[in-house]
């Protein structure tokens, strides 16, 4: 699973000019998702979001998660996450979840940072979006969250 976090002061997403979703201070969260990521520990992925030490404490220094601060997050699907450039000029999705694996994948994950006691509001799976946010920072961070190894 590949992660796009961003501290935003706001964020929000359309879809066919409606607005279905928005927060105010928080995260913003691309999420994208490859098809051997059903093994992946979703609570384990969820509490590293949310306790990720990103927001600005008295001090000005990053000590405070978004837990600590009380934020909001937007989670919205994005499997041009996993576009392959190596070769050419087009992006290759080939090592993209099929939207059978990656939706429930999704929908799991997101459920999974609701259970850590945050506020999540989501795009729309699959829907073509406009996503306008005012990052925070800016501060924005990859995270690459890896199924366990095969033992053998």
């Amino acid at each position: 699973m590949r992660l796009v976090v961003q501290r935003v002061r706001r964020a929000s997403v359309e879809v066919d000019g409606d607005r279905i979703a928005e927060i105010e201070r928080g995260l913003l969260l691309l999420v994208g998702i490859a098809p051997e990521d059903a093994g992946v520990d979703l609570v384990k992925a969820a509490s590293k979001i949310v306790d990720l030490r990103i927001f600005e404490d008295d001090a000005g220094k990053m000590n405070r998660s978004l837990r600590d601060v009380g934020g909001r997050l937007l989670a919205v699907s994005q499997f041009t996450l996993y576009g392959d450039t190596r070769k050419g000029r087009r992006p290759s999705f080939v090592g993209v979840a099929r939207p059978e694996v990656a939706e429930p994948l999704f929908d799991a994950f997101v459920e999974a940072i609701r259970g850590q006691g945050v506020r999540v509001e989501t795009g729309r799976f699959g829907a073509k979006m406009a996503v306008d946010l005012v990052n925070d920072g800016p501060v924005t961070l990859v995270i690459e969250v890896e199924p366990p190894s095969p033992v053998g």
